[in-house]
């Protein structure tokens, strides 16, 4: 089968309908995540004690098509499904844990444009995959899949209390005054991208006493603009918040585990801030480390600093911050894309827990949005990336560490050199054959200068070859 212009990650596959990702493609996935996951979960395919796959799905236009395709994949390879239908993806991790399955399946290609899909696949511990396991499950895709026969195949089940437990789970955080902030009455401007937060993020502000405007609601998958929730797709939930004078506004990305801010004076704040003003919160109630990726802004790190904890930086992909918090047993963590992952909600970042934590956090300290960041230390991103170079990126990592011999550098994924105030990190993507060079300073400048000089080694031996 051929995987041509098909986008496979640790945990994944992505990309466009009707391109690289067709019903074939997906029901192969499907059925060889179910193969590894009944062969991981020692079952047998005798009535009763078949491995059971929770099944979500977001709101894409394709996704009720690759839904009928993923059921009838997993029930050929003998797997049980329990069906969430129409989901976010913290939710279809949640629910793995609740039904204690053998893994899940959510079919979402989070804030890719309109005309991707992709399948994210989930362990049974509600964690996405490990490097390991990918390997492990896609080793199957080429070796072959063995099927059900007529009287050992699948049956599904449906739950439509997934959400109903999410916002449950949400709402029991123990250092969340929901009493508290259901008195302040919260005015809160939504913008759901017309994906699936409008099946939890309503009903969640609304419990906690918040009078909630909505923009893109339906759940129809048609994205009225760019899907990924950073600020210069905004607009006009930036415009909703100072018409209706909302404290706060929420944008959420179409699966719903980012989660992007803007202020009451209709400003976005930027991605970055998310997880910051979170971790604000938890780190006065919950002692321990604050873990992150290593492109995420040192705002994080500012707020850790006043905190008293440790940052601990883990390579890109949610999987592997979610697993450093859990061998730390770090109470909160996440990633600058507006990710928050709460380990006493689950180990998945999560934007209702997000949206929650914001507004605990707005009720404790009884100011604006505006005021809170307006204390904080400004520094600016600047991204860009190039074709990655077909030669090893050994030389380029050796070429920066002799330009920037006073930076402390870190080798995990990519490199990445840091100073007191700032930093650059030079990877190569684990999706597209790019380069990514990321760098944050004080000042536009200063970070566009960073990634200047971190290209030159790059460009140097693109040149070569």
């Amino acid at each position: 089968m051929s995987t041509d212009g098909l986008m496979v990650s640790v945990s994944g596959i992505r990309g466009r309908v009707g391109g690289a990702l067709t019903p074939d493609v997906v029901a192969c996935y499907a059925a060889a995540f179910g193969a590894w996951s009944a062969s991981r979960a020692g079952t047998t395919k005798a009535a009763g004690t078949r491995p059971r796959i929770v099944v979500g799905r977001d709101s894409r236009v394709s996704g009720p098509m690759f839904h009928r395709v993923v059921l009838g994949a997993l029930q050929s390879v003998g797997c049980d499904i329990i069906d969430i239908g129409l989901t976010t993806t913290p939710t279809c991790q949640l629910a793995v844990e609740h039904h204690h399955a053998a893994g899940g399946l959510m079919i979402s290609a989070s804030h890719n444009p309109i005309e991707w899909n992709a399948l994210k696949f989930i362990g049974p511990t509600g964690l996405f995959l490990e490097a390991s396991e990918g390997n492990e499950m896609r080793a199957l895709v080429e070796g072959g899949i063995a099927r059900a026969t007529w009287d050992h195949l699948g049956e599904i089940e449906l739950d439509d209390r997934a959400i109903l437990r999410h916002i449950e789970r949400v709402l029991a955080i123990p250092y969340l005054d929901v009493a508290g902030i259901r008195a302040r009455g919260f005015s809160v401007a939504l913008d759901c991208v017309r994906g699936a937060g409008a099946v939890i993020m309503p009903e969640l502000l609304e419990r906690l006493g918040c009078r909630v405007t909505t923009i893109n609601a339906e759940t129809d998958g048609r994205f009225p603009r760019p899907p990924e929730p950073v600020a210069e797709n905004l607009g006009e939930l930036e415009r909703l918040v100072l018409k209706t004078r909302a404290a706060i506004g929420f944008a959420v990305d179409p699966d719903v585990d980012r989660l992007a801010l803007v202020s009451n004076e209709g400003k976005a704040i930027g991605e970055d801030f998310t997880l910051a003003l979170a971790a604000r919160v938890v780190l006065r109630h919950r002692r321990g480390a604050l873990v992150t990726n290593l492109s995420t802004s040192r705002i994080v790190e500012d707020v850790a600093v006043s905190a008293g904890v440790p940052v601990l930086r883990a390579p890109v992909g949610e999987v592997n911050v979610a697993v450093r918090m859990r061998d730390e047993r770090a109470p909160i963590g996440g990633e600058g894309n507006g990710g928050v992952i709460l380990s006493e909600v689950h180990l998945g970042r999560d934007a209702p827990v997000g949206a929650a934590l914001v507004l605990q956090l707005l009720h404790e300290e009884n100011r604006s949005l505006s005021e809170i960041v307006a204390e904080l230390p400004k520094y600016v991103i600047v991204k860009d990336k190039l074709d990655r170079p077909s030669a090893p990126l050994g030389t380029v990592y050796e070429a920066l560490r002799a330009a920037f011999p006073d930076a402390e550098a870190d080798a995990q994924d990519g490199l990445r050199l840091a100073w007191i105030d700032r930093w650059v990190h030079v990877r190569p993507s684990g999706t597209e054959p790019i380069v990514r060079v990321i760098a944050e300073a004080p000042t536009d400048a200063a970070a566009r200068e960073l990634v200047r000089k971190s290209r030159e080694p790059l460009d140097a031996l693109a040149a070569q070859h």
